[in-house]
């Protein structure tokens, strides 16, 4: 099986070599097994010459090669010199493999019919006016048409599997691409998330002890452990990101990554409203157990509403409310603000607004983010709880 698929390779590679060769092969075997005058000889020639035509001009080889063939065949009286018609044979497998099909079995099965009918015109007065020769012919024919059309159908299939092939990692290309980027958008919603709110309070914090630095050297101070708390935090969270980015091979890459969930919500709570920011915190309902992707969304809303509120809140003051329901968690989280709304509508496109949005559709729940008539801002995010608790069950 290798050296016939090794043998078709070389044929490709060097196909007129391999033409020429076909065409040397049946006019040595002609000449050499028949008693031939000039006329046969070079009619020979001719039928087995043009072969070495045949891809570029199928149709004229056949013509041309069973022509003469004939020609051939009338000068020789005998049984000698029937190995010609091998060179026409070449040619009708040559018609049904590269002309296009319909077209290409028409020829060929017509030039062989004419052909056939031909020799019997030829014998009538012969006792067996059929002659094996004849029948020989004809089966050949038929064979090597029958051959070049299973060869058309056979690069014909393997094309289309080719393509098949393609067009599947062009697909898989498609796909990992997009996966790529679902998790480059899903690294950089968490770093804004983490990072960016423990750098907001670093900020808010800096300034704090910018203001207090000569007056109140004590509250200074406070101010610079918060900073320096959160910047311990922030580099942690940093930290677990960045190992989402080892190699699945490496052997110090960590099998988990710890997430924070409203386990830690008093954490924060404690942290932001040391940071100056007044917090009322209701809950309504009874609390539910929550699933993780559940878990850190509400997490990750709350902490991102309060740290705007905390950032461009001018009172500082903000209302967070959990209200459990039988199938739905609802999280509010309302600035303030002040007496006046804004001169300038707070932006709704920011990558944080943006980030709960689809933090939140992700999970099926709904969300909002407007400006209010005091000149506060409110966030609103509805989380489906009944997935919860089919997954605890």
């Amino acid at each position: 099986m290798n050296l016939l698929a090794h043998l078709r390779g070389a044929v490709r590679r060097h196909a007129q070599l391999a033409d020429v060769t076909i065409s040397l092969a049946v006019f040595g075997a002609t000449v050499l097994t028949a008693a031939m005058g000039t006329t046969a000889i070079c009619a020979a020639a001719v039928a087995c010459g043009v072969l070495t035509i045949r891809r570029p001009h199928p149709v004229i080889t056949l013509g041309v090669s069973a022509v003469a063939a004939e020609v051939v065949l009338h000068e020789i009286t005998g049984a000698g010199g029937v190995l010609v018609l091998l060179a026409p044979c070449v040619a009708f497998y040559t018609v049904a493999d590269l002309v296009e099909r319909r077209r290409g079995l028409v020829i060929g099965g017509g030039v062989l019919a004419t052909l056939v009918g031909l020799h019997l015109l030829m014998h009538m007065e012969a006792a067996d006016q059929l002659g094996a020769q004849n029948l020989a012919f004809a089966a050949l024919g038929g064979l090597a048409i029958a051959a070049g059309d299973s060869s058309r159908n056979r690069r014909a299939y393997l094309a289309e599997a080719e393509q098949r092939a393609a067009l599947a990692e062009l697909e898989r290309d498609q796909e990992s691409g997009r996966r790529v980027a679902q998790e480059r958008l899903r690294i950089a919603r968490d770093l804004h998330d983490s990072v960016g709110h423990h750098l907001a309070l670093i900020s808010v914090q800096c300034d704090v002890a910018g203001r207090a630095l000569d007056s109140d050297p004590e509250a200074a101070r406070e101010s610079l452990a918060h900073v320096k708390s959160a910047s311990r935090t922030a580099l942690m969270e940093l930290g677990d990101t960045v190992s989402l980015l080892r190699q699945p091979g490496d052997p110090v890459a960590p099998t988990e990554i710890p997430a924070s969930g409203l386990a830690a919500l008093e954490e924060l709570l404690v942290v932001l409203r040391a940071s100056g920011l007044s917090i009322d915190y209701q809950v309504r309902g009874a609390a539910t157990r929550l699933a993780p992707a559940t878990d850190l969304t509400a997490y990750r809303v709350i902490q991102e509403a309060l740290t705007n509120v905390c950032k461009h809140s001018p009172r500082r003051q903000a209302r967070l409310t959990l209200a459990y329901e039988r199938e739905e968690l609802s999280i509010i989280v309302d600035d303030l603000g002040g007496i006046e709304p804004p001169a300038t509508p707070v932006a709704t496109g920011r990558h944080g607004i943006t980030g709960m949005r689809e933090r939140v559709l992700a999970l099926g729940g709904r969300f909002s983010a407007e400006s209010r008539p005091n000149g506060g801002f409110q966030v609103i995010a509805v989380l489906p709880c009944q997935q919860v608790r089919a997954a605890l069950t």
